[in-house]
């Protein structure tokens, strides 16, 4: 992964699968998740609107375990019952107000999309944000044109749409359309 976006989500339904809130959890990712972190990072769903292919080995897993994901903000491991089903992160906004902007990206494995976990985290983790890095002004996120489920995960947890960036970026061999989206500080109640 070179780095988290705003992450992969799809209209597409998987087999059902029950999954009660209550034991969603985020913590720090640790090596021992990296069997979980290669299900959802090797699957095309998830990795089809992020910068990165899917993983084919281990070592992508490992590098992003140990190297890409330290270079966040905050980052941490979406787990259900301690078992890493995604990762959520900021990270600092390069140019524009850079020392009061942060980006956030997400990714979640296509087994649980549509369960209510990615709206559950990203409000969880606005929170976080706006408190523990009190400077923050401004939470944004990018996402794919095409990505309309992970745009109505961030409309749900109270991010405010701004407008598309035609031809914004350069993933996978194609210029990219994003949808930029955005929460304010003194948009949320903390």
């Amino acid at each position: 992964m070179e780095e988290i976006a705003s992450f992969s989500k799809s209209d597409a339904k998987e087999e059902f699968v029950d999954v009660d809130l209550t034991q969603i959890s985020l913590r720090p990712i640790v090596l021992s998740d990296l069997d979980d972190l290669m299900l959802w990072t090797s699957d095309e769903k998830v990795a089809k609107y992020c910068t990165w292919e899917p993983y084919t080995n281990k070592e992508y897993g490992i590098n992003f375990i140990q190297n890409i994901a330290s270079k966040s903000l905050w980052f941490r491991a979406i787990c259900l019952q301690d078992r890493a089903i995604g990762c959520i992160d900021f990270r600092s906004c390069s140019g524009r107000c850079l020392e009061k902007s942060a980006e956030l990206g997400y990714a979640l494995s296509s087994k649980y999309w549509g369960k209510g976990i990615a709206t559950l985290v990203v409000k969880q983790v606005i929170e976080v944000a706006f408190k523990e890095f009190s400077y923050l002004e401004r939470l944004e996120s990018r996402v794919d044109v095409e990505n309309v489920a992970s745009q109505r995960v961030l409309e749900k947890a109270g991010f405010q749409r701004e407008g598309i960036l035609r031809k914004y970026l350069f993933i996978k061999g194609k210029c990219r359309d994003v949808v930029m989206f955005s929460v304010l500080s003194n948009d949320f109640q903390v």
